[in-house]
């Protein structure tokens, strides 16, 4: 197969849909540079496989190649006897850069940083810079700054390239620096790095130590990278699930099972509260059947409610919108809401026995106002709980220091189903004591 003039990407693309020993052959088939580019694009499933089918000599030159930030989501990913082959292969110079990037925090920014950039310092001449860009900028992660540092190698500011090019030759650097930048430091957490990338709309930004050294850069699409690891975790997370640890269509049956079957254990559990809250009010049912009518309508209002409540919330976390501190705020919001929105259902709620009512589709015998008020009421209430849940669960899962995407739709609604089995037969008690029940 020839793929001339393809993208690298598309070229991944076409290998990755081989059987296995093709994809290995025509992998080796192409050009040193070529490989690089191609293995980057690859999923890690089947950047093992390939690495297990390659020469020593020919997966040495791949690794040694590649972008550093690739390089390390490839280590954290791969068993640990391949780690130490991997590393054991390296040169002296990126096997340094490697056993850096590896050290970070696993949730700080350092781990996405690449330290292919372009820096130079305040003596230099615009002229030297470019001379030095096409000496080493085939190498650079990106051309768009270009960083100043001083002797120590701290960061003075950064430039972008376009300063440069309309300066004249022989202007001194020192003359285009303001010493007015934005840096991350390398112990900040990969989701401030998110906002910072945000809020100064950043296609790269410098990474510092404490003490301002510069030791790399990360670009927007590394971020993008990790924003969308990120989602995926919390969306399934929020589907009540673990996180898986390979796409969909790359996890096993059994594993897929596994990850899923733990919280619909949990959920089944807390479901089964559902049925003994229905057996401690059986005599109310027995005397009153119509109640039983309502109890889907009544449940799943409930639950509809705090998951989305508590979509609305986990979402605005995640964006930064709100904090740990603005619980309050969110509770008398979310009071307002769930009152209004508790109301709109329960005045539909009666307007449909109403309307059963006097059209003879269902009889609701002589206390038929009481039953509706019952129904009317309890949605009331049930959806104003329901969306206080929803919304106060994320919170008090983040001052525990979990993720509050763990307050997943399936678990606000059997929280909610539960209680809201109580609200309701409790509410229908005080209207249909003395008539009913």
């Amino acid at each position: 197969m020839t793929f001339k003039d393809l993208h690298p990407a598309d070229i991944a693309e076409a290998i990755s849909e081989m059987k296995r020993n093709e994809r290995n052959l025509e992998f080796l088939k192409l050009s040193p540079d070529l490989k690089v580019e191609v293995f980057s694009f690859l999923d890690i499933n089947i950047q093992e496989e390939i690495v297990r089918s390659m020469t020593q000599e020919d997966y040495a030159e791949v690794l040694n190649n590649l972008e550093p930030d690739d390089r390390t989501e490839l280590l954290e990913n791969f068993p640990d006897e391949l780690i130490k082959y991997s590393i054991n292969l390296l040169n002296a110079e990126e096997k340094q850069i490697a056993l850096k990037l590896i050290g970070y925090n696993e949730d700080s920014i350092a781990r996405l940083m690449t330290p292919l950039y372009i820096q130079t310092k305040a003596n230099k001449t615009v002229k030297d810079v470019f001379q030095h860009i096409k000496k080493y900028g085939k190498k650079a992660e990106t051309l768009n700054y270009i960083y100043v540092v001083d002797d120590h190698n701290r960061l003075i500011d950064d430039l972008k390239v376009g300063e440069l090019l309309l300066a004249n030759e022989d202007t001194l650097i020192s003359e285009l620096v303001d010493n007015n930048f934005i840096a991350i430091t390398t112990t900040t957490h990969t989701e401030e790095a998110f906002d910072i990338f945000e809020k100064y709309d950043r296609s790269a930004l410098p990474i510092i130590t404490e003490k301002g050294v510069l030791v790399g850069i990360v670009t927007f699409d590394d971020i993008l990278d990790a924003i969308k690891d990120r989602d995926t975790e919390d969306i399934q997370k929020f589907g009540g699930m673990e996180e898986l640890d390979l796409s969909y269509t790359q996890t096993p049956l059994f594993e897929l099972v596994r990850k899923r079957a733990g919280w619909l254990i949990i959920l089944f559990l807390g479901e089964m509260l559902t049925a003994s809250a229905m057996g401690h009010f059986e005599d109310e049912i027995e005397k009153a059947v119509v109640l039983a009518l309502f109890v889907p309508l009544i449940i799943s209002s409930g639950g509809n409610s705090g998951s989305q409540a508590a979509s609305l919330i986990i979402r605005a976390m995640a964006l930064g919108e709100v904090k740990l501190n603005d619980w309050w705020y969110v509770l008398r919001k979310e009071l307002a809401s769930g009152v209004m929105l508790g109301g709109i259902l329960g005045i539909i709620g009666f307007i449909r026995i109403l309307i059963w009512q006097k059209s003879g589709i269902y009889d609701y015998g002589e206390h038929w106002i009481a039953v509706g008020l019952s129904v009317s009421v309890s949605l009331l209430f049930i959806v104003l709980w329901g969306t206080l849940s929803g919304s106060l669960i994320p919170f008090i899962l983040r001052k525990f220091g979990m993720d509050p995407a763990t307050a997943s739709a399936p678990f606000v609604a059997t929280l909610v189903d539960v209680s809201g089995l109580i609200i309701y037969f409790s509410i229908a008690a005080m209207f249909l004591t003395g008539k009913i029940l």
